[in-house]
């Protein structure tokens, strides 16, 4: 079983690279962040066309997110149950679903802006309620992860160059504990680092020929509970798709897992 996780930066942009990069990966199920497009907007037919269903929680601003599968999909959350509201309002940054023999979250965690905005207070918030959400499927037998856009770097190997961020978010103290209150919760970080090589980034600016020059930060994570962890044989960020015309500023995660997937093909 092949599950991936992908920040789009809007699918309506990426559509025809997300259908063939679908075609030629063979992937099973794919978590996707920054939809930019309303529920009605959505690829639906598209997708669907090459054997995907989809569940959407998008409401056509800079958020979204989705599951795409082809092996099921099931028992769909909306939202983040117990999430915050930032200025009155539950933003679209979540979405589960069991997918075969997996379930699986699709989250785009709050950027938080800079260090002190009302928007970094909401990230830590939104972190402390993804842990009590996910906390009983992290601590079942089903195997279950938690894929997306954490906008957090785990440590400082994770950034092209700690100095540089000094000062900023995704880097802090209180970010990464948060996240660390994941791996309490019994989930971990199922891609290895190194990978194929020294810095496996997954998000690189599009300004100052960040992509050419390797300026990276690795924060599109897949934290996955003991029987996921134990089932993965191959992970890998796909480097190839961040290159190119009309490329997103993010490469996808890809997980490989020995899990059967064949009654729901």
């Amino acid at each position: 079983m092949r599950i991936a996780t992908w920040n789009v930066n809007s699918i309506t942009a990426r559509l025809p690279r997300l259908l063939a990069w679908l075609e030629t990966t063979g992937t099973d199920v794919l978590c996707i962040q920054e939809t930019k497009c309303g529920d009605d907007a959505f690829p639906y037919e598209p997708l669907r066309a090459l054997g995907y269903e989809a569940a959407v929680n998008a409401d056509g601003r800079w958020n979204g997110v989705a599951v795409i599968s082809k092996v099921g999909l099931e028992d769909v959350v909306t939202g983040l149950p117990g999430g915050p509201a930032y200025e009155g309002v539950q933003e679209p940054r979540a979405i589960s679903a069991t997918c075969g023999p997996a379930r699986v979250w699709s989250v785009y965690v709050p950027n938080g802006r800079e260090i002190g905005h009302p928007h970094y207070a909401y990230k830590l918030d939104w972190f402390q309620a993804l842990r009590s959400a996910v906390a009983e499927d992290a601590a079942g037998e089903r195997p279950f992860a938690v894929l997306g856009d954490y906008n957090v770097a785990p440590a400082d190997e994770d950034v092209w160059d700690r100095a540089f961020f000094e000062g900023s978010t995704h880097v802090t103290d209180l970010e990464r504990e948060a996240l660390a209150g994941l791996r309490e919760a019994g989930l971990s970080d199922v891609v290895p680092r190194p990978l194929k090589y020294d810095h496996p980034f997954t998000y690189w600016d599009y300004r100052q020929l960040c992509f050419p020059k390797n300026r990276g930060m690795r924060i599109d994570l897949v934290y996955g509970n003991a029987p996921f962890a134990k089932a993965v044989t191959d992970a890998y960020v796909d480097r190839e798709e961040r290159k190119g015309k009309g490329a997103s500023d993010h490469a996808p995660v890809v997980v490989d897992l020995a899990l059967e997937t064949e009654q729901f093909s």
